[in-house]
């Protein structure tokens, strides 16, 4: 049984989201990819920072409260994501999970985003790998 690794199991079809993106284009690649998180990148899709679910919901309340402007994506990204290699071990990543506890990886190469890792993914994986079951048995909840 060989090892699975981060590219073996990465989405590199969404697209990432762009500094300067209105909050509500933010959830709305939340909704349509069904992720609960995405890397926010520049021109070069160098990654700058994370937006998960829970910080565009803060952001929306806080704003709506104070009948503020539309927030953007740099208001409430995360500006120190966790990022893995496209190399990094599965089994690696889930030993991971109970200390870092992201639901998305962004997956670097060369400074460069290539695409992400969901638990979801890691999950399905592992229990595909451990259990020698068929590709038709597991299938991913949040792929789009």
């Amino acid at each position: 049984m060989r090892s699975l690794k981060a590219s073996d199991v990465m989405w590199n079809h969404i697209e990432p989201i762009r500094c300067g993106a209105p909050l509500t284009r933010v959830v709305e690649a939340l909704l349509t990819n069904h992720v609960t998180g995405l890397p926010v990148v520049d021109d070069k899709r160098h990654v700058l920072g994370f937006v998960s679910e829970q910080d565009c919901i803060h952001a929306l309340l806080v704003s709506s409260y104070h009948s503020e402007g539309e927030p953007v994506v740099d208001d409430v990204m995360f500006k120190s994501p966790l990022t893995i290699s496209p190399e990094e071990a599965i089994v690696d990543l889930a030993q991971r999970l109970g200390r870092d506890k992201p639901k998305v990886y962004p997956v670097v190469e060369g400074g460069r985003l290539v695409g992400i890792v969901t638990r979801t993914a890691i999950l399905a994986a592992l229990a595909k790998q451990g259990a020698g079951l068929g590709e038709s048995r597991f299938v991913e909840q949040d792929t789009p």
